[in-house]
């Protein structure tokens, strides 16, 4: 084996990626590359470190024992990498390194929480930071910032997580809809009654089966989703009814596309946070971003756009 100052970080960063993402066919779309063009690179960093580090063939792809320790071993150095940029920075006075989001799906057309529009104005000022910025289900994204796979996460969570903070954010109103196709699209107020509602084919988030099963106080759900796109697509079929964010509803109603049924019985507010690690409380990236966020959901519609426009 080289030394290790003599090891390509990219192939390593390759790898990385590889590993995470349990074979080549996804990773050639993470990383843009052909096939080829992953092997060539999986070889030449076995050839660096000595060991074969995968399997991959007719039983599927997997990591050697060797390439188990070698992808820990990297992610480490990556994250001490990430730390030492971000030390020079503090030095320096400005933000360096590496910022780790996570987000839930179907919050972009949502202008109170505005993740987008805090980007921009961080990115503004951290020109430096890298962003790397995923999304997920509540669970898996509390999940991710407690293993310190994200530096930090926002979605409605349920605040259980051990070991993390979590910093309320804004409030975000849901409603119960159907398809324009759907037999309750041109019901009378006084026809959409809960015997109605319980008859029809009821879409649940996979995350909140039962809660949202009891918000309607339904027997049973006909279809799953995890994501609100889904969602949209389950109901806009007019095969399906279910919750979906009111600014993601109202828009598909105001084309006529949708309806919202019977708002002053079924409707809910969920409350986003934003979760973080105990132990970045301090930390300079976190504690920046964080400010810039908290400051986006807290301020006037409209007024944070303007500030940063």
């Amino acid at each position: 084996m080289r030394r290790l100052d003599n090891i390509d970080l990219r192939l390593l960063r390759v790898f990385v990626t590889l590993a995470e993402a349990g074979g080549f066919a996804d990773a050639q779309i993470v990383l843009n590359l052909s096939s080829s063009t992953l092997s060539t690179h999986l070889a030449a960093l076995e050839r660096i470190v000595g060991g074969q580090l995968c399997e991959r063939g007719r039983g599927g792809f997997r990591l050697t024992d060797f390439g188990q320790s070698t992808y820990k071993a990297a992610k480490q150095l990556f994250s001490d990498i990430d730390a030492f940029q971000a030390s020079l920075g503090r030095t320096n006075g400005k933000l360096v390194g590496r910022l780790r989001i996570g987000i839930v799906d179907g919050v972009v057309t949502y202008p109170k929480l505005g993740l987008q529009t805090a980007l921009r104005a961080f990115s503004g000022y951290a020109e430096s930071v890298f962003i790397d910025l995923t999304q997920g289900t509540p669970n898996e994204l509390e999940h991710a910032v407690t293993q310190g796979q994200r530096d930090l996460a926002v979605g409605p969570f349920s605040q259980k997580a051990p070991g993390l903070t979590y910093l309320s954010l804004c409030r975000e109103a849901h409603g119960l809809y159907c398809g324009q196709a759907h037999a309750l699209f041109d019901a009378s107020p006084e026809a959409v009654t809960r015997e109605a509602i319980s008859e029809a084919s009821f879409s649940v988030r996979g995350y909140r089966h039962l809660e949202d099963l009891y918000r309607v106080d339904h027997p049973r759900a006909s279809a799953s989703v995890i994501h609100m796109e889904a969602q949209t697509m389950l109901i806009l079929s007019g095969r399906f009814i279910g919750f979906l964010p009111c600014h993601i509803g109202e828009h598909w109603a105001a084309q006529g596309q949708m309806r919202r049924l019977r708002p002053e019985i079924y409707s809910f507010e969920s409350q986003h946070f934003a979760a973080i690690r105990r132990s970045d409380a301090s930390d300079p990236l976190v504690q920046s971003f964080l400010r810039v966020l908290r400051q986006q959901a807290t301020a006037p519609m409209g007024a944070m756009e303007e500030s940063v426009g």
